[in-house]
């Protein structure tokens, strides 16, 4: 009797010395699973940006066409008849104060500025606002009435809104057109009458963010190593001829 109550308190001992070791086993192995299955692959910063130009440059670049052919034939229709109608339309949608404004907001600016300033404001194609909103430039919303979503922060008590897009191109037309209508933009829209140099224009966008100059001169960086300029062509009119506006 006094063996079998031995071998059954030695059987107690042992089950309550490896039950805990077992069960912390079983939580590592748990451990070891959850953590295996929360494992993103890397992306390497050659293959983020590979992916971010072929998102980008081709809406930049079917925009890009879109407006300066709009500039050309504006262009014609000004020295044709600097009184037509349809100048009067334009000038009032853009916010010009006569035909010399107008073609100051018509003319593009070089692709590369605003394939960088992509690259800046959405981090590469990786943002929120760009996966969510087809966002590509940070524009914010200031009207109920269109799509749009919470970008997440406030200002005071005030919900900051972020525009929400159809598409990437419908974000490419509207960012150029910011830029074209904006009172905060009227020295580049007056450079960019006398040069196509992004490395000079974008000296001239300290007002797009809160950094300032420090903005310009990032874009100028961004441009320069990642060989941005690439994407620049001579504005030519579909006869060929340079852009000579004056």
């Amino acid at each position: 009797m006094a063996l079998i109550t031995f071998f059954f308190i030695l059987m107690v001992i042992l089950y309550v010395w490896l039950h805990p070791a077992m069960q912390e086993e079983k939580r590592e192995e748990k451990v070891e699973v959850e953590v295996e299955e929360v494992i993103v692959p890397r992306v390497s910063v050659p293959e983020k940006k590979a992916r971010f130009a072929e998102l980008i440059v081709s809406p930049v670049n079917t925009v890009y066409t879109d407006l300066l052919q709009q500039y050309f034939d504006v262009t014609e229709l000004i020295q044709a008849d600097p009184l037509d109608s349809q100048l009067s339309a334009l000038k009032e949608e853009y916010r010009a104060n006569d035909n010399r404004e107008l073609l100051m907001a018509l003319k593009p600016h070089p692709r590369s500025i605003a394939i960088a300033q992509a690259a800046m404001e959405s981090s590469w194609a990786t943002s929120r606002f760009f996966k969510e909103a087809n966002n590509v430039f940070g524009v914010w919303s200031f009207s109920a009435n269109e799509p749009r979503i919470p970008a997440g922060e406030k200002r005071g008590d005030k919900t900051i809104w972020i525009k929400k897009y159809s598409s990437i191109e419908d974000s490419v037309r509207d960012y150029y057109r910011t830029l074209a209508r904006g009172s905060a933009y009227k020295e580049f829209r007056e450079l960019k009458m006398k040069t196509d140099d992004p490395y000079q224009l974008v000296k001239k966008l300290d007002h797009y963010s809160e950094k300032g100059a420090e903005y310009g001169r990032e874009l100028a960086e961004i441009i320069h190593f990642n060989k941005f300029n690439r994407y620049d062509q001579p504005q030519t009119s579909p006869a060929g001829q340079k852009n000579d506006p004056h």
